[in-house]
């Protein structure tokens, strides 16, 4: 009986720990998400692995590193007007051990003139006890 205790107080702890790193994969994007909706970029890239092993995949090619990273959005979106107003579809998160999650979900943009959108994909690695995004592949 006592070793039924310790495996299910263990269990819980485990499941709680699964709970709060799920929380705060998604406040990383909901911070992306807050610093877009405000024309912040720099702040929007806070989510992003600082590293030249980050990689970014879009329509045209991987970028490799943080700051080539930085320099395509910034290129990409060179104002406030160009960047609208962003909304996330969150499908899935799963947290796959103490320092991996993967994220499925849906973007989109709502512009002037138009209301791009997509789906993406995201690898994030928790370092040095904060989740950071280490591979992006959005369409």
């Amino acid at each position: 009986m006592k070793a039924l205790i310790v495996f299910f107080s263990m269990l819980l702890c485990y499941c709680s720990s699964f709970a709060q790193d799920r929380e705060a994969v998604m406040k990383v994007l909901e911070d992306q998400r807050q610093a877009w909706n405000r024309g912040d970029i720099d702040s929007y890239m806070q989510g992003y692995w600082k590293s030249d092993s980050l990689v970014f995949v879009g329509k045209t090619a991987p970028v490799y590193s943080w700051q080539g990273t930085l320099d395509r959005y910034k290129k990409s979106y060179p104002g406030k007007a160009a960047m609208g107003k962003l909304t996330f579809d969150i499908i899935q998160v799963k947290i796959l051990d103490d320092h991996n999650a993967f994220v499925l979900g849906g973007w989109h943009l709502k512009r002037e003139k138009d209301a791009p959108g997509g789906y993406f994909t995201l690898w994030l690695k928790k370092i040095n006890g904060e989740w950071k995004i280490v591979c992006d592949h959005t369409s």
